[in-house]
């Protein structure tokens, strides 16, 4: 009897564990101007959500460049514009951008850096999208963000 419940209460561990929630994801970018994704779905349940960005290339950041920037999809190719302007120093985004949800600094090859945000700042009736705010990498560096 008490090895059936050991068993039982094991297995219950084990199923929780399986279904709780991933909040977080790694993103490698490359020198041939790409993320190894284009989608990322964060499960509701997630209070916060972290993406680590890596770089997998050979290139450094002042070449190729990358950063993962979360914004609203409409926000996007504004934001990419508007960061031209604010130069590498600041990541090509301009500076105290409201329509920045979150992003990471720009790295180069072998660097990793990462970003952690509130999903409570997520609508689920809105569109969401991140990118490479480097100066011509959004036109390949994008992809959604959906909460599920």
């Amino acid at each position: 009897m008490f090895a059936k419940l050991v068993a039982v209460s094991l297995l219950t561990l084990a199923s929780s564990q399986l279904m709780a929630a991933e909040c977080k994801t790694t993103i490698d970018s490359t020198d041939q101007m790409s993320f190894n994704t284009k989608a990322i779905e964060i499960d509701k349940s997630c209070k916060t959500f972290t993406v680590e960005l890596t770089h997998s290339g050979n290139l450094p950041k002042n070449v190729m460049g990358h950063n993962w920037v979360l914004s609203k999809e409409a926000d996007m190719q504004p934001i990419a514009t508007a960061g031209l302007a604010a130069g590498i120093e600041k990541s090509y985004l301009p500076e105290g951008d409201a329509r920045v949800i979150a992003h990471t600094k720009i790295i180069g090859a072998k660097e990793t850096d990462s970003v952690t945000f509130d999903v409570s700042k997520l609508d689920a009736n809105e569109k969401y999208g991140f990118f490479c705010s480097f100066p011509g990498h959004i036109s390949m560096m994008k992809g959604t963000v959906t909460l599920k």
